[in-house]
């Protein structure tokens, strides 16, 4: 058994309908973990149901949440909702992230706006509000990407605005450690889900699979188990980012 224990615990997952998310969802769910799940559109709502019948068929608690966290006022309303139905919360994970591949000269101010605020601003104040909202010895996680260890083009907005998440990540476990919370990210690299294939060229893909040293492109069954013990057994490790993506990039 682990020695923090997830059976009871509430977990609150932004982005935890489908992919990574959803499978984090499911994973607490056969740990006995109670889930507050928020998925962004009605796009995502098949997705969303479909995840909510699943952790609740393993036997868990859990509700959905709609909303726009680039909206501040919905990541507040997420945690309140939460505590409101559970008591508190003991884990925050935000996976929430958007891609955008374009070269620098073509960017636009709105392209540039919309990056900033669905990757920084709220991996920014979903961390805030976690900082607020956690019972104390709680677990924050958020989800980067390793091209934060890259030297390459295309990816301007999308490195550049996750790179801020280091720093916040830094900053929140100085200030939240004296409640024992620790605060962590993690770096995946190209995943092999939707969320990938929908910037590349088949040229494209077939180099990010044979970029990594040990082969093909992340597994989210890679990233889940790290993220579980980051936010469990793990919590010792606080204030830093790691960098899991097969030898695709390191520093």
């Amino acid at each position: 058994m682990l020695r923090n224990d997830l059976n009871g615990k509430v977990v609150l997952i932004a982005g935890g309908a489908k992919n990574l998310g959803g499978l984090l969802s499911r994973d607490f769910a056969e740990k006995g973990a109670k889930l507050a799940i928020h998925y962004n559109s009605d796009s995502t709502k098949a997705d969303a149901e479909k995840t909510l019948s699943d952790v609740q068929n393993l036997g868990a608690e859990a509700f959905l949440f709609q909303g726009d966290l680039t909206k501040i006022e919905n990541i507040t309303k997420f945690f309140d909702e939460t505590v409101s139905k559970f008591g508190g919360i003991d884990i925050a994970i935000n996976t929430v992230g958007m891609v955008l591949k374009k070269p620098f000269v073509d960017t636009t101010e709105n392209e540039y706006d919309v990056m900033a605020d669905v990757n920084s601003k709220v991996a920014y104040f979903f961390i805030q509000e976690a900082g607020k909202k956690l019972n104390d010895n709680g677990k924050i996680c958020t989800i980067v990407t390793s091209l934060l260890a890259a030297f390459t083009g295309y990816y301007s907005t999308y490195e550049g605005m996750k790179a801020p998440v280091e720093h916040f990540t830094r900053a929140a476990a100085k200030e939240f450690g004296n409640r024992g919370i620790s605060v962590s990210a993690v770096a995946p690299g190209p995943m092999d889900t939707p969320f990938f294939y929908g910037q590349e060229e088949e040229a494209a893909v077939a180099y990010h699979k044979s970029a990594s040293a040990l082969g093909g492109l992340t597994d989210i069954k890679d990233i889940a188990p790290l993220v579980e013990f980051l936010v469990s057994d793990g919590w010792w490790i606080t204030g830093q980012t790691i960098f899991a993506n097969g030898g695709y990039t390191t520093r």
